[in-house]
């Protein structure tokens, strides 16, 4: 692999680390060329496992024998750009994650059909994130569903964007984990697939999250609104069930990350 000593931070190949927004590295205009950064050594160990394949790497002078050697190995010919600290930090706007960054290629989108076949027996549980924007939300979220067994996440077209950088970080790389799409319409698809729907909102119609009924469905999509309005009426109306986290101390609601923790856990499939 090549290894490329920084002196100035005006090469154009550095652009993909500092100079290109997310919507650019996306690249709407054509996704087959759409890449994402992935931050950490452990992150970009999985981002590897599970088959995407890097553009390059920016890696601290001092990591390159150390904590990046492993990665540096397994990517023969992504040239790996280096420099010291201080100079990276000046390219990025903030001091590496453990040192190291990769930027990689990005997969054409699987259809939702798609990510319920990917699962063996397919898939019984999928989390929904309808308008979810924050990045750290979205990350989180994928944790969760990672940690708690659910079998896909399906994002609607105004939701964050699963491999922005910081969703990915936060997530600790289970968006490379767990099987997830992007669509205009998640519902429609879903219950297309046979997919019963609950949707996460304070209504006066809303049901205690441990009401047995949701639980019991065999296929069951969590249905997730945005930070700051919830779920939309409209939304909640075409779910086939409403559900709200009991609450103490006079607290209206979690953060909707924490509320997907909780939901994910409450309506997990039983041995």
């Amino acid at each position: 692999m090549p290894i490329i000593t920084l002196t100035t931070l005006d090469d154009p190949a550095l652009d993909v680390y500092a100079r290109l927004t997310e919507p650019q590295l996306r690249h709407r205009l054509d996704p087959s060329r759409g890449l994402f950064i992935a931050e950490s050594p452990k992150v970009i160990r999985v981002a590897l496992q599970a088959g995407y394949r890097p553009l390059s790497l920016l890696c601290e002078r001092r990591h390159i024998d150390g904590d990046a050697a492993d990665i540096i190995a397994r990517c023969p010919d992504a040239p790996v750009y280096t420099g010291e600290r201080d100079l990276l930090a000046r390219l990025t706007g903030y001091t590496l994650t453990r040192g190291v960054l990769a930027a990689m290629h990005r997969r054409p989108l699987p259809t939702v059909a798609d990510v319920v076949r990917a699962n063996e027996g397919g898939p019984r549980r999928v989390v929904v994130l309808d308008n979810v924007v924050e990045a750290t939300n979205v990350g989180a979220i994928f944790r969760s569903a990672a940690a708690l067994g659910v079998d896909a996440v399906i994002l609607s077209a105004t939701a964050c964007d699963a491999l922005n950088r910081r969703a990915v970080r936060v997530s600790m790389g289970t968006v490379f984990l767990v099987p997830w799409t992007v669509t205009a319409d998640p519902l429609a698809d879903l219950h297309a697939l046979g997919f019963r729907s609950a949707a996460m909102a304070l209504t006066d119609r809303s049901l205690p999250l441990d009401d047995p009924r949701p639980a019991a469905e065999e296929r069951l999509a969590l249905v997730m609104g945005t930070e700051g309005d919830g779920l939309p009426e409209a939304t909640i109306a075409r779910c086939h069930y409403t559900l709200r986290i009991p609450m103490a101390h006079g607290v209206d609601s979690l953060n909707v990350a924490a509320a997907a923790a909780v939901a994910c856990w409450q309506l997990r499939i039983r041995p």
